[in-house]
Order: structure tokens, then sequence, then C-alpha cells
């Protein structure tokens, strides 16, 4: 009996009690204005990547819903633009290139492959967008980015399901 009792106490006192918003503030840390604007303005450079990808290729649903992608980008860019410079942040867009934004050549680029490498190119950039704002709202450092943050998540997660539904549909 004190042999288990010296094993349990063995185990419990070399392993660490999980804490999971200690977990989740190590690995993801909240980011700031700065952080969320250089995040977004990269997912809208995906986004355009995208457009520019379909441009060469065949299927008018892919380059319709493309062209449409961009173009909201581009609004949410202007908008993005004008609460950066009433914070005067200096955004960071990485070196991320569009390479993930081109997509698959399959022999048809009008068949449900390529549709669905379309769809399956966005579904990763839209949970990290999705992500980052989520975060973000956690501890807003700024209130008209907290507000566009609350006004856009709704219609990024929404744009995430479409894109999860249509792939699974194709």
């Amino acid at each position: 009996m004190r042999s288990l009792v010296a094993i349990v106490l063995l185990l419990i006192s070399t392993t660490a009690f999980a804490d999971s918003t200690g977990e989740r503030m190590r690995s993801n840390p909240t980011p700031t204005a700065t952080d969320v604007i250089s995040g977004l303005y990269a997912f809208s450079r995906f986004q355009q990547g995208l457009l520019e990808s379909t441009d060469l290729k065949g299927n008018a649903e892919v380059k319709n819903l493309a062209a449409l992608r961009a173009e909201e980008a581009a609004k949410r860019d202007r908008t993005l633009k004008d609460i950066q410079q009433a914070i005067g942040a200096e955004t960071r867009v990485g070196k991320r290139t569009l390479a993930g934004a081109s997509l698959a050549q399959p022999e048809n680029s009008d068949g449900p492959a390529y549709v669905r490498s379309f769809y399956a190119a966005q579904i990763p950039e839209y949970e990290s967008a999705v992500a980052l704002l989520e975060r973000y709202l956690l501890a807003p450092d700024n209130a008209a980015l907290a507000t566009f943050a609350r006004e856009h998540l709704p219609i990024l997660r929404s744009q995430l399901r479409n894109a999860e539904h249509t792939m699974a549909d194709k």
C-alpha cells in the first residue's frame, strides 16, 4: 500500500498540471493592433493572389468568386489603412509569398479537382484570419480596430463555412 502511495506521489510531483489559459497565452499571445492590421493585409494579398491564379484558368465559378473576394479585400484594406493612419501603426507584412495562393494545375481547369483545390487553398487562410481576430478581441488595444474586427469576424466565419461546405460538395 505504501509503495502504491509513493508511486502516485512520484507521478504527481513529476507532472505539471495543465493550465489551458497559461498554455494559450504562451503559444498565442494576444496580438496588437499592428499585428492584426499586418495579418489582414497578408490575408488580402493571399486573396489577390488567388485572383491572379484564376486569371489563367477556365472555371467561371472560381474566377467570379476570386474576383469578389479580391474586391472585398480591397475594401477591407481601405478601411484598415484609415485605422492604421489614425493610430500611426507601421505594419509588417512578411515575406509570405503568393505561392500559397497558386492553385494546382490539373489537366482540366474546369473540373472538380481544380475547384476543390481553389477552396482548399482558402480554408487555412480563413482559419488564420478568424483566429487572429478572435485573439485580438480578447484584449483589444484600439477601439476602432476592435469595432472593425467585430464587424468583419462574422463575415469571415461565414465565408470560411461556405468554403468548407462547397469543397465538401465538389
